[in-house]
Protein backbone atom coordinates (compact mmCIF):
# COMPACT_ATOMS: atom_id res chain seq x y z
CA UNK A 1 0.00 0.00 0.00
CA UNK A 2 1.42 3.14 -0.93
CA UNK A 3 1.68 6.46 1.49
CA UNK A 4 -1.76 8.11 1.10
CA UNK A 5 -1.12 9.95 4.67
CA UNK A 6 -3.37 12.97 2.80
CA UNK A 7 -6.29 10.41 2.78
CA UNK A 8 -8.95 10.05 6.06
CA UNK A 9 -9.49 6.84 7.23
CA UNK A 10 -12.66 6.91 9.70
CA UNK A 11 -13.44 4.27 12.19
CA UNK A 12 -15.87 3.92 14.73
CA UNK A 13 -16.67 1.85 17.85
CA UNK A 14 -19.33 1.45 20.20
CA UNK A 15 -18.31 1.12 24.49
CA UNK A 16 -21.13 -1.04 24.59
CA UNK A 17 -19.85 -3.90 26.62
CA UNK A 18 -16.49 -6.02 26.74
CA UNK A 19 -14.81 -6.36 23.15
CA UNK A 20 -14.30 -9.73 21.94
CA UNK A 21 -10.88 -11.13 19.95
CA UNK A 22 -13.19 -10.89 16.99
CA UNK A 23 -13.15 -6.98 17.49
CA UNK A 24 -9.77 -7.40 17.77
CA UNK A 25 -9.69 -9.39 14.38
CA UNK A 26 -11.93 -7.45 12.50
CA UNK A 27 -11.25 -3.91 13.33
CA UNK A 28 -8.73 -3.67 16.15
CA UNK A 29 -5.68 -4.91 14.60
CA UNK A 30 -5.43 -2.56 12.43
CA UNK A 31 -5.75 0.74 14.12
CA UNK A 32 -1.84 0.86 14.08
CA UNK A 33 -0.74 -0.39 11.07
CA UNK A 34 -3.61 2.35 9.05
CA UNK A 35 -1.57 4.93 10.87
CA UNK A 36 1.29 4.50 8.76
CA UNK A 37 -0.78 5.50 5.46
CA UNK A 38 -3.46 7.77 6.48
CA UNK A 39 -4.26 10.27 8.66
CA UNK A 40 -6.54 7.95 11.16
CA UNK A 41 -9.71 9.19 13.01
CA UNK A 42 -10.71 6.94 15.71
CA UNK A 43 -14.17 7.65 17.12
CA UNK A 44 -15.66 6.02 20.74
CA UNK A 45 -19.57 6.04 19.59
CA UNK A 46 -21.15 6.22 22.67
CA UNK A 47 -24.42 7.90 21.18
CA UNK A 48 -24.79 4.67 19.41
CA UNK A 49 -24.64 2.73 22.44
CA UNK A 50 -27.74 4.26 23.87
CA UNK A 51 -30.65 2.62 21.43
CA UNK A 52 -30.89 -0.09 23.87
CA UNK A 53 -31.07 0.30 27.53
CA UNK A 54 -27.92 1.24 29.49
CA UNK A 55 -26.19 2.12 32.45
CA UNK A 56 -24.71 5.46 32.58
CA UNK A 57 -22.13 4.92 35.11
CA UNK A 58 -21.18 1.70 32.59
CA UNK A 59 -20.93 3.85 29.76
CA UNK A 60 -18.56 6.11 31.37
CA UNK A 61 -16.00 3.22 32.76
CA UNK A 62 -16.55 1.60 29.11
CA UNK A 63 -15.71 4.84 27.32
CA UNK A 64 -12.41 4.78 29.47
CA UNK A 65 -11.91 1.08 28.89
CA UNK A 66 -12.42 1.23 25.12
CA UNK A 67 -9.52 4.22 24.82
CA UNK A 68 -7.03 2.32 26.90
CA UNK A 69 -7.84 -0.83 24.33
CA UNK A 70 -7.35 1.75 21.39
CA UNK A 71 -4.01 2.82 23.49
CA UNK A 72 -3.02 -0.95 24.15
CA UNK A 73 -3.63 -1.92 20.41
CA UNK A 74 -1.01 0.96 19.13
CA UNK A 75 -2.73 3.67 18.45
CA UNK A 76 -0.50 6.77 18.17
CA UNK A 77 -2.16 10.34 19.53
CA UNK A 78 0.43 12.37 18.02
CA UNK A 79 -0.53 10.79 14.62
CA UNK A 80 -4.02 10.03 15.39
CA UNK A 81 -7.09 11.46 16.47
CA UNK A 82 -9.25 10.05 18.99
CA UNK A 83 -12.08 11.28 20.24
CA UNK A 84 -15.87 10.77 21.85
CA UNK A 85 -18.81 10.61 19.39
CA UNK A 86 -21.01 13.33 22.28
CA UNK A 87 -17.95 15.71 23.11
CA UNK A 88 -18.24 16.84 19.05
CA UNK A 89 -21.61 18.07 18.78
CA UNK A 90 -21.56 18.73 14.54
CA UNK A 91 -22.40 15.31 14.59
CA UNK A 92 -25.67 15.02 15.97
CA UNK A 93 -26.48 18.63 13.94
CA UNK A 94 -25.19 16.94 10.39
CA UNK A 95 -27.72 13.99 11.35
CA UNK A 96 -30.34 16.15 11.33
CA UNK A 97 -30.00 17.36 8.27
CA UNK A 98 -28.77 14.35 6.05
CA UNK A 99 -32.36 12.47 7.90
CA UNK A 100 -34.05 14.85 5.22
CA UNK A 101 -32.23 13.17 2.84
CA UNK A 102 -32.51 9.64 3.84
CA UNK A 103 -35.66 7.54 2.33
CA UNK A 104 -37.43 6.10 5.08
CA UNK A 105 -37.79 2.71 3.27
CA UNK A 106 -33.96 2.49 3.28
CA UNK A 107 -33.87 2.94 7.09
CA UNK A 108 -36.71 0.08 7.90
CA UNK A 109 -34.80 -2.95 5.31
CA UNK A 110 -31.49 -2.17 6.93
CA UNK A 111 -30.70 -5.60 8.42
CA UNK A 112 -29.55 -4.33 12.11
CA UNK A 113 -32.58 -2.73 12.26
CA UNK A 114 -35.06 -5.37 11.52
CA UNK A 115 -32.97 -7.86 13.75
CA UNK A 116 -32.77 -5.81 16.80
CA UNK A 117 -36.29 -5.08 16.36
CA UNK A 118 -36.84 -8.52 17.18
CA UNK A 119 -34.54 -8.64 20.09
CA UNK A 120 -35.70 -5.33 21.52
CA UNK A 121 -39.47 -5.56 20.51
CA UNK A 122 -40.56 -3.44 24.05
CA UNK A 123 -38.04 -0.65 22.84
CA UNK A 124 -38.12 -0.20 19.06
CA UNK A 125 -37.25 3.62 19.11
CA UNK A 126 -36.19 5.92 16.51
CA UNK A 127 -32.71 5.76 17.73
CA UNK A 128 -32.43 2.30 16.27
CA UNK A 129 -34.09 3.87 12.95
CA UNK A 130 -32.02 6.34 12.75
CA UNK A 131 -28.57 5.07 13.73
CA UNK A 132 -27.62 4.35 9.79
CA UNK A 133 -28.06 8.64 9.70
CA UNK A 134 -25.54 9.26 12.93
CA UNK A 135 -23.55 6.86 11.32
CA UNK A 136 -23.24 8.53 7.59
CA UNK A 137 -22.88 11.68 9.87
CA UNK A 138 -19.87 10.23 12.12
CA UNK A 139 -17.86 9.40 8.39
CA UNK A 140 -18.55 12.52 6.20
CA UNK A 141 -18.28 15.06 9.11
CA UNK A 142 -14.26 14.00 8.37
CA UNK A 143 -13.97 13.81 4.94
CA UNK A 144 -12.98 10.22 5.03
CA UNK A 145 -11.80 8.67 2.05
CA UNK A 146 -12.12 5.06 3.35
CA UNK A 147 -13.83 3.93 6.65
CA UNK A 148 -12.29 0.90 8.34
CA UNK A 149 -15.33 -1.79 9.42
CA UNK A 150 -15.63 -5.62 10.07
CA UNK A 151 -17.38 -7.60 6.83
CA UNK A 152 -21.29 -7.14 8.44
CA UNK A 153 -21.01 -3.02 8.43
CA UNK A 154 -21.03 -3.43 4.41
CA UNK A 155 -24.79 -2.07 4.53
CA UNK A 156 -24.34 0.75 6.67
CA UNK A 157 -21.26 2.10 4.35
CA UNK A 158 -23.45 1.44 0.81
CA UNK A 159 -25.91 3.87 2.64
CA UNK A 160 -23.57 6.86 3.29
CA UNK A 161 -22.48 6.51 0.10
CA UNK A 162 -25.94 7.05 -0.78
CA UNK A 163 -26.84 9.54 1.21
CA UNK A 164 -23.48 11.41 0.44
CA UNK A 165 -24.21 11.44 -3.47
CA UNK A 166 -27.94 12.16 -3.08
CA UNK A 167 -26.74 15.12 -1.15
CA UNK A 168 -23.97 16.59 -3.65
CA UNK A 169 -26.59 15.74 -6.52
CA UNK A 170 -28.25 18.59 -5.26
CA UNK A 171 -25.21 20.77 -3.68
CA UNK A 172 -22.22 20.22 -5.68
CA UNK A 173 -19.56 18.51 -3.82
CA UNK A 174 -19.55 18.86 -0.52
CA UNK A 175 -18.79 15.71 0.82
CA UNK A 176 -16.34 12.92 0.38
CA UNK A 177 -17.87 9.74 -1.12
CA UNK A 178 -16.39 7.33 1.36
CA UNK A 179 -15.13 3.77 0.36
CA UNK A 180 -14.89 0.31 3.03
CA UNK A 181 -11.57 -0.66 3.70
CA UNK A 182 -12.27 -4.20 4.37
CA UNK A 183 -8.50 -5.92 5.62
CA UNK A 184 -7.13 -9.47 5.31
CA UNK A 185 -10.23 -10.51 3.11
CA UNK A 186 -12.77 -10.30 5.15
CA UNK A 187 -11.78 -12.91 7.81
CA UNK A 188 -14.31 -13.28 10.74
CA UNK A 189 -14.03 -14.88 13.81
CA UNK A 190 -16.60 -17.29 14.62
CA UNK A 191 -18.53 -18.83 17.65
CA UNK A 192 -16.32 -21.06 19.38
CA UNK A 193 -19.33 -23.74 19.65
CA UNK A 194 -21.11 -22.44 16.77
CA UNK A 195 -18.40 -21.82 14.28
CA UNK A 196 -21.40 -20.96 11.60
CA UNK A 197 -22.23 -17.63 13.48
CA UNK A 198 -20.13 -14.47 14.24
CA UNK A 199 -18.28 -14.28 17.46
CA UNK A 200 -20.65 -11.20 19.58
CA UNK A 201 -20.04 -9.89 22.61
CA UNK A 202 -23.86 -9.88 23.42
CA UNK A 203 -24.02 -13.71 22.89
CA UNK A 204 -26.05 -15.40 25.65
CA UNK A 205 -23.70 -18.29 25.85
CA UNK A 206 -20.46 -16.96 27.42
CA UNK A 207 -18.65 -20.27 26.21
CA UNK A 208 -18.51 -18.83 22.53
CA UNK A 209 -16.69 -16.06 23.24
CA UNK A 210 -13.06 -14.90 24.08
CA UNK A 211 -13.46 -11.27 25.51
CA UNK A 212 -9.85 -9.42 25.27
CA UNK A 213 -9.77 -8.41 29.03
CA UNK A 214 -11.03 -11.90 30.21
CA UNK A 215 -9.14 -14.27 32.63
CA UNK A 216 -6.70 -15.86 30.71
CA UNK A 217 -7.47 -19.23 32.25
CA UNK A 218 -11.19 -19.32 31.15
CA UNK A 219 -10.60 -18.23 27.85
CA UNK A 220 -8.42 -21.48 27.63
CA UNK A 221 -11.05 -23.34 29.04
CA UNK A 222 -13.02 -21.66 26.37
CA UNK A 223 -10.94 -23.20 23.60
CA UNK A 224 -10.54 -26.56 24.99
CA UNK A 225 -14.17 -26.72 24.35
CA UNK A 226 -14.15 -25.58 21.37
CA UNK A 227 -16.42 -26.64 17.91
CA UNK A 228 -13.95 -29.18 15.88
CA UNK A 229 -15.72 -32.04 13.80
CA UNK A 230 -15.83 -35.60 13.78
CA UNK A 231 -13.55 -36.52 10.57
CA UNK A 232 -11.78 -39.38 10.87
CA UNK A 233 -8.55 -39.22 11.10
CA UNK A 234 -8.55 -36.02 11.95
CA UNK A 235 -6.90 -33.54 9.90
CA UNK A 236 -6.28 -29.99 10.21
CA UNK A 237 -6.49 -27.84 7.20
CA UNK A 238 -9.56 -25.12 6.04
CA UNK A 239 -12.63 -25.69 4.49
CA UNK A 240 -15.36 -23.28 6.15
CA UNK A 241 -18.08 -25.27 4.62
CA UNK A 242 -16.86 -29.17 5.73
CA UNK A 243 -14.62 -28.29 8.54
CA UNK A 244 -15.93 -24.69 10.31
CA UNK A 245 -14.66 -25.19 13.86
CA UNK A 246 -11.62 -26.39 12.82
CA UNK A 247 -11.42 -23.57 10.38
CA UNK A 248 -12.28 -21.11 12.72
CA UNK A 249 -8.84 -21.53 14.92
CA UNK A 250 -7.14 -21.72 11.99
CA UNK A 251 -8.56 -17.71 10.92
CA UNK A 252 -7.78 -16.83 14.87
CA UNK A 253 -4.18 -18.36 14.79
CA UNK A 254 -3.60 -17.04 11.01
CA UNK A 255 -5.23 -13.57 12.22
CA UNK A 256 -2.89 -13.09 15.64
CA UNK A 257 0.57 -14.43 14.27
CA UNK A 258 -0.08 -13.14 10.92
CA UNK A 259 0.69 -16.56 9.78
CA UNK A 260 -1.09 -17.45 6.07
CA UNK A 261 -3.73 -20.15 6.47
CA UNK A 262 -1.36 -22.49 4.18
CA UNK A 263 1.42 -22.02 6.20
CA UNK A 264 -0.83 -23.58 9.27
CA UNK A 265 -2.36 -26.10 6.98
CA UNK A 266 0.99 -27.29 5.92
CA UNK A 267 2.34 -27.25 9.51
CA UNK A 268 -0.30 -28.75 11.32
CA UNK A 269 -2.18 -31.06 9.03
CA UNK A 270 -1.14 -34.23 11.00
CA UNK A 271 -1.57 -33.13 13.96
CA UNK A 272 -4.60 -34.17 16.75
CA UNK A 273 -7.16 -31.73 17.23
CA UNK A 274 -6.06 -31.99 21.00
CA UNK A 275 -2.25 -30.65 20.16
CA UNK A 276 -3.50 -28.15 17.10
CA UNK A 277 -6.27 -26.13 20.40
CA UNK A 278 -2.95 -26.58 22.95
CA UNK A 279 -0.69 -24.92 20.27
CA UNK A 280 -3.74 -22.09 19.49
CA UNK A 281 -4.31 -21.65 23.44
CA UNK A 282 -0.61 -21.02 23.89
CA UNK A 283 -0.64 -18.55 21.37
CA UNK A 284 -4.05 -16.73 22.76
CA UNK A 285 -2.56 -17.09 26.12
CA UNK A 286 0.42 -14.80 25.05
CA UNK A 287 -2.20 -12.60 22.76
CA UNK A 288 -4.17 -11.82 25.83
CA UNK A 289 -1.18 -11.14 28.72
CA UNK A 290 -0.13 -8.56 25.99
CA UNK A 291 -3.20 -6.76 25.79
CA UNK A 292 -4.39 -6.43 29.03
CA UNK A 293 -0.42 -5.76 30.82
CA UNK A 294 -0.69 -2.52 28.45
CA UNK A 295 -4.52 -1.82 29.19
CA UNK A 296 -4.16 -1.82 32.75
CA UNK A 297 -0.80 0.35 32.39
CA UNK A 298 -3.12 2.89 30.38
CA UNK A 299 -6.35 2.42 32.41
CA UNK A 300 -4.85 3.43 35.64
CA UNK A 301 -4.35 7.16 34.73
CA UNK A 302 -7.60 7.98 34.25
CA UNK A 303 -6.41 12.06 34.21
CA UNK A 304 -4.21 11.13 31.46
CA UNK A 305 -7.29 9.32 29.38
CA UNK A 306 -9.23 12.20 29.92
CA UNK A 307 -6.68 14.53 28.65
CA UNK A 308 -6.02 12.69 25.26
CA UNK A 309 -10.19 12.78 24.84
CA UNK A 310 -10.45 16.19 25.42
CA UNK A 311 -7.51 17.23 22.68
CA UNK A 312 -9.36 14.91 20.41
CA UNK A 313 -12.79 16.35 20.85
CA UNK A 314 -10.95 19.91 19.98
CA UNK A 315 -9.19 18.65 17.06
CA UNK A 316 -12.38 16.63 15.74
CA UNK A 317 -14.49 19.83 15.92
CA UNK A 318 -11.51 21.70 14.29
CA UNK A 319 -12.17 19.44 11.22
CA UNK A 320 -15.96 19.08 11.52
CA UNK A 321 -17.13 22.48 12.18
CA UNK A 322 -15.58 23.39 8.36
CA UNK A 323 -17.65 20.55 6.99
CA UNK A 324 -20.73 21.50 8.67
CA UNK A 325 -20.32 25.20 7.46
CA UNK A 326 -20.24 23.95 3.94
CA UNK A 327 -23.22 22.16 4.76
CA UNK A 328 -25.17 24.94 6.64
CA UNK A 329 -24.41 27.39 3.40
CA UNK A 330 -25.01 24.50 0.99
CA UNK A 331 -28.84 24.38 2.25
CA UNK A 332 -29.36 28.34 2.84
CA UNK A 333 -29.22 28.06 6.81
CA UNK A 334 -26.00 30.32 7.22
CA UNK A 335 -26.69 33.92 5.57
Amino acid sequence: MENSSNQVLFSALQPSGKLTIGNYVGVLSKFNEMQKYFSCVYCIADHHAITVKHNPDELKKNILDMLAIFLACGVDTNKSIIFVQSHVPQHFQLCWILNCYTHFNELVKMTQFKEKSKINKENINSGLLNYPVLMASDILLYNSNFVLVGPDQKQHIELSRKIAKRFNKVYGNIFTVPNRLLLNSGKQIFSLQNPRKKMSKSDQNPKNVIFLLENIKSSLEKLKLACTDSEIPPKIYYDLNKKPGISNLINLLSCITGKSISYIENNFHSETYKNFKSFVSDIVSDFLRNIQNKFFHFRKNEDFLKNILLNGSNKAKEISKITLEKVMISIGSII
